[in-house]
């Protein structure tokens, strides 16, 4: 059997893209282990897969990605792996270096245009760096994934690289059992509307949200479902514009524990800013969490998210981030009632999901077998 090391920098319990990739390569007879870091809130790793979390002395910044670096690097060094998956820019260097000196094929998994991500635009010395490392590595690589055509479109632009496309698709598993909103803790006679996710973060639209909630009715609440840097500001926005019992917080979930609130939600937000390349091309897997659960949704106009709403006709694309129009939008999404928009998203769940879309994974692990 062969051994496959899949690397990422965070703590593995959420990153569903990874954790599906992983069941690819099982299905083909693959042994996977699952390498990240362990944080203080890591929740429990739980899933049936070889892995492994480093306790850092770091967790953000230049001495965080050192650490990492340097302990991925020496872990990967020691071991005998036939095949090394990399998961973004900042997992590369180690698996590039002992790929290398091993003679073992690397894959590369760009999750997003990293070099475009909103943390390091106002930084120049360390968007060089990542840069700098990109350009030095990127054009050695022979096998290259993205999440989109859109960005895969960027980077042949860039590196004159053709670049497979695994769009960020949900399977289509639910819940067993639907929970009640009662027993979520959730209002029985609110509308609610959904933010879910890992990346909760600044630019992702929340600001902009909480500004809209006063002028949409009572009953209309907000629920805020994940982590990110942007939570302690919204906390302290919520107070500031007195909404704190219209918004209801709960921290990051187990994957189908997430889909519980989703599924108990009335419509889906996705309101990413496109003040980065990164969020002006992304597109994010709660999109198509919305679509399985059946919840129409209210988008930002960027590139990626806008043409599959538009396509299905599933819900509200935005003019613009001013209160008032994201107001509007949801209030004709509200008019229009979750049943209007179900056969539409039957659809759009029945030819986006990953079971269609894991077939490009399994034509790239094949050939290492």
């Amino acid at each position: 059997m062969k051994k496959v090391v899949v690397t990422v920098t965070n703590d593995l319990v959420t990153d569903q893209r990874v954790m599906r990739t992983i069941g690819v390569l099982q299905s083909l007879g693959f042994e996977a282990t699952f390498v990240g870091r362990k944080l203080k809130g890591s929740l429990p790793f739980e899933a049936p897969i070889k892995h492994h979390r480093f306790s850092l002395w770091f967790n953000k910044g230049f001495l965080f990605y050192a650490n990492y670096n340097l302990r991925l690097f020496f872990f990967l060094l020691f071991r005998k792996y036939d095949l090394y998956l990399s998961n973004d820019l900042d997992s590369l260097l180690p698996n590039y270096l002992i790929s290398r000196l091993k003679s073992k094929p690397l894959v590369y998994d760009s999750h997003e245009y990293f070099t475009g991500v909103p943390e390091i635009q106002n930084r120049p010395i360390v968007k060089a760096v990542w840069i700098k490392l990109e350009r030095w590595i990127f054009p050695n690589l022979k096998t290259v994934v993205t999440v989109n055509q859109s960005i895969a479109s960027l980077y042949k632009s860039e590196y004159g690289k053709e670049i497979k496309v695994v769009r960020n698709i949900s399977d289509s598993r639910l819940p067993a059992r639907l929970k009640s909103r009662v027993e979520l803790g959730l209002p029985e006679d609110a509308y609610i509307l959904i933010n879910q996710g890992a990346g909760i973060n600044v630019d992702r639209g929340m600001e902009e949200m909480m500004e809209a909630l006063p002028l949409l009715p009572a009953h209309v609440v907000l629920l805020i479902v994940g982590n990110g840097d942007a939570l302690p500001g919204l906390k302290i926005k919520a107070q500031e514009l007195n909404i704190e019992n219209r918004i209801i917080f709960r921290p990051k979930q187990p994957y189908l524990e997430m889909l519980q609130y989703t599924c108990a939600a009335d419509c889906g937000l996705s309101l990413d800013k496109p003040t980065s390349p990164n969020y002006k091309f992304s597109l994010p897997n709660k999109v198509f969490d919305y679509v399985k659960c059946g919840i129409p949704m209210v988008v930002s106009d960027i590139v990626e998210v806008q043409k599959v709403v538009r396509h299905y006709h599933i819900g509200e694309v935005i003019k613009s981030h001013a209160a008032s129009d994201i107001k509007i939008a949801i209030e004709k999404v509200q008019k229009a009632g979750k049943a209007y928009y179900q056969e539409n998203l039957k659809l759009a769940a029945a030819e986006n999901n990953w079971e269609r879309e894991q077939k490009v994974w399994g034509n790239i692990f094949t050939q290492f077998k």
